[in-house]
């Protein structure tokens, strides 16, 4: 096997090459697992390929992936069969009369379900895509917005899964303040640079203030000509499931029969200490029972819509494996350990914080570790800050900055997939329309982490 050399590159490379080339994501994510199990098992790869697909699948972070996304798609789907979703678009009307406002109301909601960045880019695209259509928005436009806003603020606001999480790897690691490894992550929430960043830049681009370029600016010309919000790489099908709409009823709209499942997805969620799977799951219970008591549903269509939400999801949950296949390569071959070696030289004193977030940015982006990133680096790079005199907390929040990077930048990572799901776009469109954003993001992120560094030590 080659461990800890420059070849444990190769696979993640070869997903990326890949992907951009056939604008697929599924066969970047297959070809780079093949480079990667011909690299650790040698000619005895199938096998090895074999192996690292059973790992995927008995990875308990996948089982919670599909549980989530399985119970998001049942509940879009009973959205669509109830008209829900539409109803709410409609109700929208009164408050939204322009594209500016559209797009503003689109960062607000984000902001609003911080919870989660599944929770947000699902939810989110879903209910605001039908919105920002009357307005011409391209659709890369809308998941821009989206997944610029989502996993910066579930890193930003602390009672989320993403704070709570990283917290833990705080106090886990000896760096507290309060007694708390709580308390060491508020205090290091005004350095979570890429998040706040990333927050403006959402805002300003939802309000005009910034350019459209690269390929959101190609998809906002041919919106504007032919009114086509949905790329043009989209099957029939694929087409013809997002144009979709429930026929008029002559009823009012209701938006409290999208509101209310929402709601109470978010009250049980932190009522259960940020489980997202019990809030999901007491949302579409409440959706069944909301629905059948007004008779937009019967209990015929309760089935058929969880099989089709289910089925909905099928793209996204083989997304899912194969994206943990890469990452399970990714620590066979050690190529954490390879980054970490290469780069810890120049990690010392006052650029610290700025070589570890670029660092933990261009890691998390080529592999879609996230959570992951942080759990492998925070315990080298917290030490390593303590004898260099740097603040620990400082350094944490650069591998939390970059890990929030990559989760909104990353081809295969799961808020991109999630996010480029629920807007209806391919995840390679919306990744090249997200990077010259966030590619911003990340360079006002990697000076301020400078001036950080050298004014705090």
């Amino acid at each position: 096997m080659i461990q800890n050399t420059w070849l444990a590159l190769l696979p993640v490379l070869t997903v990326l090459v890949v992907s951009v080339t056939t604008k697929r994501a599924l066969l970047g994510l297959l070809a780079g697992t093949v480079v990667g199990t011909i690299l650790i098992g040698g000619w005895g790869f199938f096998d090895t390929l074999v192996a690292t697909f059973g790992t995927s699948l008995s990875n308990e972070t996948v089982h919670w992936l599909v549980m989530v996304v399985v119970l998001f798609g049942i509940l879009i789907a009973y959205f669509n069969i109830s008209g829900a979703v539409s109803d709410f678009a409609r109700w929208t009307e009164r408050f939204v009369n322009t594209r500016r406002k559209s797009l503003l109301l689109t960062w607000l909601l984000t902001i609003a379900l911080f919870i989660d960045d599944y929770l947000n880019a699902l939810t989110v695209g879903t209910s605001m895509k039908g919105v920002t259509d009357r307005y011409r928005v391209p659709r890369s436009l809308l998941g821009t917005i989206v997944k610029l806003t989502s996993a910066p603020i579930a890193v930003i606001i602390p009672f989320s899964t993403w704070a709570i999480f990283f917290s833990a790897l705080l106090e886990q690691d000896g760096v507290t303040v309060n007694g708390s490894g709580f308390g060491a992550y508020l205090s290091g929430l005004p350095f979570i640079f890429f998040g706040w960043f990333a927050l403006i830049i959402g805002l300003l681009l939802a309000l005009g203030v910034l350019p459209l370029v690269g390929p959101l600016r190609k998809a906002q010309l041919r919106a504007d000509e032919t009114g086509e919000t949905l790329p043009d790489d989209l099957t029939e099908e694929e087409r013809a499931f997002e144009l979709a709409q429930p026929a008029e009823d002559g009823r009012r709209p209701l938006p409290f029969n999208f509101l209310i499942p929402i709601v109470t997805l978010i009250a049980v969620t932190i009522l259960t200490e940020v489980d997202i799977v019990k809030g999901s799951a007491a949302a579409v219970a409440v959706a069944i029972v909301l629905y059948l008591v007004q008779k937009r549903m019967t209990l015929r269509q309760v089935a058929e819509g969880a099989f089709e939400g289910i089925m909905s999801m099928g793209y996204v949950i083989v997304l899912f494996a194969l994206a943990f296949m890469v990452q399970q390569i990714n620590v066979d071959l050690q190529l954490a350990e390879w980054v970490i070696g290469v780069t810890e030289p120049v990690m010392s004193g006052a650029l610290l914080p700025a070589i570890v977030f670029l660092v933990c940015g261009v890691y998390a982006y080529a592999t879609g570790a996230f959570w992951d990133l942080a759990a492998v680096i925070t315990p080298v790079v917290l030490p390593l800050a303590i004898a260099m005199g740097v603040d620990p907390v400082l350094a944490g929040t650069a591998v939390f900055s970059g890990a929030a990077l990559g989760s909104t930048t990353c081809l295969y990572g799961d808020g991109i997939i999630l996010a480029s799901k629920s807007v209806g776009v391919r995840p390679l469109t919306l990744m090249t329309s997200i990077l010259p954003y966030a590619g911003a993001a990340a360079v006002l992120s990697f000076i301020a982490y400078l001036i950080a560094g050298f004014v705090m030590i």
